[in-house]
């Protein structure tokens, strides 16, 4: 994927910037003429030699807001196009990551995180360029105009957007510094908040509530402290700007007054460097949106440039597994790590016929979930074979090689959607009988003969809360919809009861007839329904050995 920019060029980009700079300059013309106008009417002349400015005073009236219409149209237009290309183009980009190359970020602050410094990124685009491209242009128009009036007031004018450019530097330079603290302090107490939110009814039996209060009370604090650092520089820019406008204003009435100027037209010339200095404030603003922006770049591209843990192997030509039916997997001495040069399983010995039903036990640290990892091709072997129907799986074509293995770990999510979307993000092609099938075999016809909307119940945000059972049962729907031959589940059922457990087991197993099933488990639930049950246990350094018990 290429490298995301917080600043971008296109046509509609600079169409809305000349926009935003037709309706700044407006702005700067409607004060400097309002000025001449009050105080030539004070002289009292004939009305006839008003009018030219009264109509002058009204044209830009009216210009300054209809431009500014104009320009937030095609700048957000250009925006949300944007946005839509480059979350799409992002989200592509993970996928091949996931998980091994996420690391140890929780959901809330990887999908926080990403949807927020995406945002950052694509607002760049018209929190910057379009204001910049608008305060040049009014702020040139100005200068040049003034320029043509009184030279010296032009000057002064040249002298303020200049010194506005070298605040605009050291704004740009203060918010960098500090704008990695402030991310990395919003992105601990998005994790905190969504570790207690999702754990608050084990906090509370174990009397945890008060401590992860305390948690997210400190990772406030730090993030209060970093805005107020922060905070401190950009009041100073904000600062600085006004004193170039207070310093360009005086600059201005002292030439004025010796210009042999009319009155009238002196107070147009005095209030030149007042309105010029309001158009150009925007571009301290702009400087920490783009501040912000590339450090949100930052974060994007130190990880979306990450080698997948999987890939196609270059050495060999990809082809698709052969057979049509459930696939035999075999692993032969295979060890592989989350981390380069680290080992968190094996050598394991492992054979899987078509159909099987296996379930993967051990202590926690003994590799179950690389296991399946590997078996899911989201991870490579750091040695031993994987072969897949006699194929070793690395010179597998990879989307083919995944599309086999439907996945239901821990924690399912729900798509704040529909209750079809949710079904038809594993099976995009099942009409709506399929749908309500696989909810069936899932164990879950009462509860969905029971909603009112059927299918269109909205699920999520916004709409219908679902158990913890149930939000499981509907991960085993999906993986039953999507009619994949091998269904990997990592601990499905550990935050479930005992009862519950074991029914949501059942219902899975007897409509997997024909299809491998791969469970990791360390409670136990389920295992004497299984064909086999594999033990891992650790053995010295991450090393693990295979025990069949059963």
């Amino acid at each position: 994927m290429s490298r995301l920019s917080p600043l971008r060029l296109d046509r509609g980009l600079i169409t809305a910037g000349l926009l935003g700079g037709v309706a700044t300059a407006s702005g700067i013309a409607l004060t400097t003429t309002s000025g001449w106008l009050i105080v030539r009417a004070d002289q009292r002349p004939q009305i006839m030699l008003l009018l030219t400015a009264i109509v002058a005073v009204r044209t830009f009236g009216l210009a300054r807001p209809v431009f500014r219409y104009w320009e937030r149209l095609r700048s957000h237009d250009a925006a949300l196009a944007d946005l839509a290309d480059q979350r799409t183009r992002t989200y592509a980009g993970l996928i091949p990551l996931t998980p091994a190359r996420l690391g140890n970020r929780g959901r809330a602050d990887l999908l926080t995180g990403i949807v927020d410094d995406l945002t950052d990124v694509v607002e760049a685009s018209v929190r910057v360029t379009v204001p910049a491209i608008a305060a040049l242009l009014a702020g040139v128009t100005a200068t040049a105009l003034t320029a043509l009036v009184e030279p010296r007031v032009g000057a002064v004018l040249a002298g303020m957007l200049l010194a506005t450019a070298g605040v605009a530097w050291i704004a740009d330079r203060l918010e960098s510094r500090s704008q990695a603290e402030v991310l990395a302090a919003r992105a601990e107490v998005a994790r905190i908040a969504h570790l207690t939110a999702d754990h608050a009814d084990e906090l509370r039996s174990i009397g945890g509530t008060g401590t992860a209060a305390r948690w997210l009370e400190e990772a406030h604090t730090t993030l209060r402290a970093a805005v107020d650092r922060q905070s401190r520089g950009r009041s100073l820019s904000a600062a600085a700007v006004l004193v170039i406008t207070g310093v360009g204003t005086l600059a201005s009435a002292s030439f004025a007054t010796t210009s042999g100027a009319s009155t009238p037209l002196m107070a147009l010339l005095v209030l030149a460097p007042v309105a010029t200095g309001e158009a150009l404030g925007v571009l301290t603003d702009a400087t920490r949106t783009l501040a912000r922006a590339r450090a949100c770049r930052e974060r994007l591209d130190a990880l979306l440039g990450q080698s997948p843990a999987a890939a196609d192997s270059p050495s060999a030509t990809p082809h698709r597994p052969s057979g049509d039916g459930t696939p035999l997997l075999e692993l032969r001495g295979v060890t592989a790590g989350w981390v380069p040069g680290r080992t968190d399983v094996g050598p394991l010995d492992l054979t899987i016929d078509p159909g099987e039903h296996i379930a993967l036990t051990g202590p926690n640290g003994a590799g179950k979930s690389t296991a399946l990892a590997v078996l899911a091709r989201q991870l490579d072997p750091g040695s031993g074979t994987y072969a897949i129907n006699g194929t070793d799986a690395t010179e597998l074509d990879l989307d083919a090689a995944r599309a086999i293995f439907a996945i239901v770990d821990d924690e399912p999510h729900v798509l704040a959607g529909s209750l079809r979307a949710n079904l038809r993000f594993a099976a995009p092609d099942s009409d709506d009988e399929a749908l309500a099938d696989s909810l069936r075999r899932a164990g879950l016809g009462p509860w969905l003969a029971g909603l009112e909307d059927g299918l269109d119940t909205r699920l999520g945000t916004g709409g219908l809360s679902i158990s913890g059972g149930e939000r499981t049962r509907l991960a085993i729907a999906r993986a039953i919809a999507s009619g994949r031959p091998v269904i990997l589940l990592d601990e499905p059922v550990a935050h479930l009861d005992h009862p519950t457990a074991e029914a949501v087991i059942a219902d899975l197993l007897r409509h997997a007839q024909g299809r491998s099933v791969i469970m990791v488990t360390h409670h136990g639930v389920g295992l004497d329904r299984m064909d086999r049950v594999v033990t891992i246990t650790t053995e010295g350094a991450g090393r693990a050995q295979e025990h069949i018990t059963g």
